[in-house]
């Protein structure tokens, strides 16, 4: 047995069913090795793309999304969308090909530090040292990936070890592969849930694990249970963030915020006036003390309980334990209101194609569809369809703040769940990233719906440019109107192009019926995004 099937086996062993690969010279040994173990690869056309499909995966299906990517250029490639899947928290792991342990120093052909290169945008970057222990190395990066605030892991795999020959194996165990969780006893969660029945205008904040397509039904339950807005935060505008409405107008209102996985960073305000009350008092539980420390600065004496636990268990346990008796109708009423606030004119779908326009037929759609996926790129186009846009399963750029990985996030949705209506939007700069992956999802069948806001523009900063600086300062984001569809068309898959609001409906159910990939390339008037009633 070969280095690279003990790669392959442990895999399967750790439950990895299907890979996002692209080929390289280091990594062909692997590729050799899934045909025997029946991994399935999706060979894509970008090592970015790789990384953004195994973090969309990941959210969907709450198993571990791997990348595979050869050493050198392609492992830099795969590097930016690890900090989208770092402040996603997403359980990723990137394996990477690399130069023989044997040749360290020598000058080999891509020869790199990768551990270096990748560590500060994962939770662990490392490189395999011996042959024998590649296949604990593979159980140690999935483990470590869904461990604590779940998160990348990278996995170098010098060349050498494996095209070695191993005479005996050991496969890592089923405990290799299981996460670890820090918990809190129950005396613990029973003064915290004493705290929040003591507050009048009580607020939980959770981070991205808590949202509603990875939790289910447990914010609904926790809000319930605790008689508390349950606010789950995933977007980079924070408080700002448009499908939050509102809502920044009333978090200075509370008078306890209890964070479960929510970092107090720049989404937040640091925690600090206006954007939260001086008179606040706060309880944080988050996975990693950084973050308790993070907090402690932020928050200073209003920080009354900080405790390392896993957010998620913490809040399936305060979600089953019953009503803490308070009555907090009103209070729960008002919260509620602003979130679903969104400023008249911006849902105003009259005259030209507006951006409000194009959603409003679009959720329609949604609404139609049995099991309906929503994709949200970032971007200002992709603030409107997150602030006019709703489904019960949805995947957003994340706090991160990237652009670019829509398609990939399609693509990576509809393998995930190949019955279900995916529909991904995103504006034409973003499309431009990765648009290659049409061909990808044409040769693999993978039928999404792409919706491209084309206002011939990065408009997000357009939008900067025209407030900051004046319409006598505008520079370097134009772009040109692009056909987009027919590109897609040229890449195997099928193509609407739409001017008029009253084309939508159709150019839509087309796109359904063909069976194909879809590129709906529609020309919108470029509006600055809502973010709550102020803009």
């Amino acid at each position: 047995m070969r280095g690279a099937e003990l790669v392959a086996q442990s895999l399967k062993a750790g439950g990895i069913n299907t890979v996002f690969a692209l080929s390289g010279n280091q990594i062909m040994p692997i590729f050799d090795a899934c045909i025997d173990t029946k991994i399935m690869l999706h060979h894509v056309r970008h090592e970015a793309a790789a990384t953004y499909m195994a973090d969309c995966w990941a959210q969907l299906t709450g198993k571990v999304g791997v990348a595979l990517v050869t050493a050198g250029p392609g492992f830099a490639n795969a590097l930016s969308p690890l900090y989208s899947a770092r402040f996603a928290e997403s359980p990723v792991v990137l394996l990477s090909g690399d130069s023989p342990i044997t040749a360290d120093g020598s000058g080999a052909f891509q020869e790199l530090d990768q551990t270096t290169a990748s560590r500060p945008f994962t939770k662990l970057s490392f490189r395999s040292q011996r042959t024998t222990d590649l296949g604990h190395d593979i159980a140690r990066a999935i483990r470590v990936a869904q461990s604590g605030r779940a998160g990348p892991v990278h996995l170098a795999l010098p060349f050498d070890l494996l095209n070695a020959d191993i005479k005996s194996i050991s496969l890592p165990g089923v405990d290799s592969f299981l996460s670890e969780h820090p918990s809190l006893s129950n005396e613990v969660i029973d003064k915290m849930r004493n705290k929040i029945a003591e507050a009048k205008t009580p607020i939980i904040l959770t981070g991205p694990r808590l949202n509603a397509t990875r939790s289910k039904n447990i914010l609904e339950n926790l809000a319930n249970a605790l008689d508390a807005p349950v606010v789950s935060m995933e977007s980079p505008r924070g408080l700002n963030d448009p499908s939050l409405g509102d809502f920044v107008e009333q978090v200075p209102n509370a008078d306890l915020i209890l964070s479960l996985g929510k970092r107090f960073d720049f989404t937040t305000g640091f925690g600090k006036p206006p954007t939260m009350s001086e008179n606040a008092k706060f309880i944080v539980v988050d996975a990693e003390e950084t973050e308790l420390e993070r907090a402690r600065r932020s928050l200073g004496t209003r920080l009354i309980n900080a405790h390392v636990a896993d957010p998620v268990e913490i809040a399936k346990f305060l979600a089953t334990i019953g009503k803490v008796g308070s009555l907090r109708t009103s209070w729960r009423t008002n919260v509620a209101n602003a979130i679903k606030a969104r400023p008249r004119e911006s849902m105003d779908s009259a005259g030209p194609m507006r951006p409000a326009s194009l959603c409003s037929e679009v959720q329609k759609m949604i609404d139609r569809a049995d099991d309906p996926i929503l994709i949200i790129d970032g971007g200002e186009f992709g603030q409107w369809a997150q602030a006019c846009l709703s489904a019960a399963t949805r995947v957003i750029n994340g706090p991160g703040g990237a652009i670019g990985g829509g398609l990939c996030y399609a693509y990576a949705a509809k393998i995930a769940r190949p019955e279900a209506t995916v529909i991904a939007l995103m504006g034409d700069g973003t499309a431009g990233f990765h648009f290659s992956e049409f061909e990808t999802a044409s040769r693999y069948g993978a039928n999404f719906i792409a919706i491209i806001g084309n206002d011939s523009k990065w408009n997000a900063e357009y939008q900067i440019q025209l407030r900051d600086y004046g319409d006598q300062r505008l520079y370097g984001c134009e772009l040109n109107p692009t056909r987009y569809e027919q590109a897609a068309q040229g890449l195997g898959c099928h193509g609407e192009h739409v001017t008029d609001p009253a084309e939508l409906k159709k150019a839509l159910e087309r796109a359904q019926a063909s069976g194909l990939p879809a590129c709906i390339n529609v020309e919108i008037t470029g509006l600055p995004a809502p973010s709550g009633s102020g803009h």
